[in-house]
């Protein structure tokens, strides 16, 4: 059977077995998905935005959706992925690609503010539900087109006009050893309304060290002079594939903030694009990817700048070892009407093997005059000065690389302002590179 076959075939016992509970418009908008996506096929090494990521281990493996709630997680085992003084948070959790109402923490929503499981969201909130599929396009994305094909689950998330909430929503998207060999399709979709501001912060854990694959996709909207923060996590199994897509429209003098971690997976990819749709507004997109062993990970940035008067600041960094292979392909594009554009995007790799290779590629399309835009990538070793003053200080020679490997990753993570999200992860990366708890 070819993959196309296989998927169709899929969809078919998907429509019969749950699928078909969504109301018309939806099934509609699946079946078109499905079709791009028997057009367009996987992509493979030729297609430019693949040419360094290979999804062979995906399109060959045959990974079956799970058409049912499965899974035994507790409490217990989701807290080593909550923050610090973080019991207070909204979550919302998610188990094998279905929403777990007892493991989540929804009771003590503000008024102005809706977390609704997707599947549910259909009926209960259908004028939220319906923006499904107004940002995120799968014309020429193929794993967002199989993501639509499938959708039934995630989160709908909407902040009313002028609500200021003070408390981060955490959607846990968590895989244990039940979706073995199996598919889940998270689908969320954030509305951040006029003048609104809120955080929003998505985990994608694995539980087990089985092979899964999750292809996520995330909706944005920004409403005019809105702030929203969101925050990605990806630490899934050590077996798993991970395509996470993140797609954000902006209106007039609206700020969307991101920062994407990415430390698990055997094969990740994260793509995170915005449109700047009206003036004054800002952007900024900040990562932060640790690989090791034979890890592949790759990440994809698109800033489109389509008004005047905007900014865009972009910051990755990435810390390579053994034999793993990062990418990073980040493009800021300007039209010709967005004149006054203050753009600048920054890429630093760090290697700590002789055999981890990293490919960048920071771009800039630039149809404007009056512009202000910047682009540079670094990729290099630890710097043998610094290891050096470290060593004349007392400092051993192996302590003193983890504590200069621990600096270069810490500095993009001061950049969060969230203090449980940054002191959570400061702990994290130095525990990962001196051993301190």
């Amino acid at each position: 059977m070819t993959q196309a076959a296989e998927y169709v075939e899929q969809f078919r016992k998907f429509a019969a077995n749950g699928g078909g509970e969504a109301p018309e418009w939806v099934r509609a908008l699946r079946s078109s998905a499905l079709d791009r996506f028997t057009q367009l096929g996987f992509p493979t090494t030729k297609n430019e935005d693949w040419h360094f990521t290979s999804v062979a281990p995906i399109a060959e493996h045959g990974f079956s959706p799970l058409t049912t709630p499965s899974g035994d997680v507790r409490r217990t085992d989701l807290e080593p992925y909550i923050f610090p003084i973080a019991d207070d948070w909204h979550l919302a959790v998610f188990v094998n690609g279905r929403f777990a109402p007892e493991l989540s923490h929804l009771e003590n929503l503000p008024p102005g503010v809706r977390v609704i499981p997707l599947a549910r969201a259909w009926t209960e909130a259908p004028e939220l539900a319906e923006r499904v599929g107004s940002v995120a396009s799968f014309d020429a994305q193929t794993f967002t087109a199989l993501n639509t094909a499938f959708v039934q689950d995630g989160a709908a998330v909407h902040v009313a006009a002028d609500v200021v909430v003070e408390r981060p929503i955490h959607l846990m998207f968590v895989t244990d050893r039940h979706a073995a060999n199996s598919v889940a399709y998270p689908r969320n979709l954030v509305v951040a309304d006029r003048h609104s501001k809120a955080t929003v912060i998505e985990s994608y854990v694995g539980l087990a060290d089985v092979k899964y694959f999750t292809n996520a996709v995330s909706e944005v909207l920004v409403g005019a002079g809105a702030t929203l923060t969101h925050y990605k996590m990806q630490r899934e199994g050590s077996q798993a594939y991970h395509v996470g897509s993140l797609e954000a429209r902006q209106e007039r003098d609206s700020h969307f903030v991101s920062f994407s971690l990415a430390i698990g997976a055997a094969l990740s990819r994260t793509n995170i694009s915005t449109v700047l749709g009206g003036a004054g507004c800002g952007t900024t997109l900040n990562g932060l990817y640790m690989l090791d062993g034979t890890q592949h990970g790759d990440h994809q940035t698109r800033i489109e700048h389509a008004q005047p008067n905007c900014f865009s600041r972009q910051l990755y960094k990435g810390v390579l070892d053994g034999e793993s292979h990062g990418v990073f392909n980040g493009k800021v594009y300007v039209d010709a009407i967005a004149q006054k554009t203050d753009g600048k995007q920054t890429n630093n790799t760090l290697l700590l093997s002789e055999r981890a290779q990293i490919d960048t590629k920071p771009q800039l399309e630039i149809f404007a005059d009056d512009v202000k835009c910047t682009h540079g990538a670094t990729v290099g070793r630890l710097d043998d000065v610094s290891l050096f003053y470290m060593k004349s200080r007392g400092i051993g020679a192996e302590e003193a690389r983890k504590l200069l490997t621990y600096a270069f990753a810490a500095d993009v993570l001061e950049t969060i302002e969230n203090q449980a999200v940054r002191e959570g992860l400061e702990a994290m990366t130095l525990a990962r590179f001196t051993g301190v708890e």
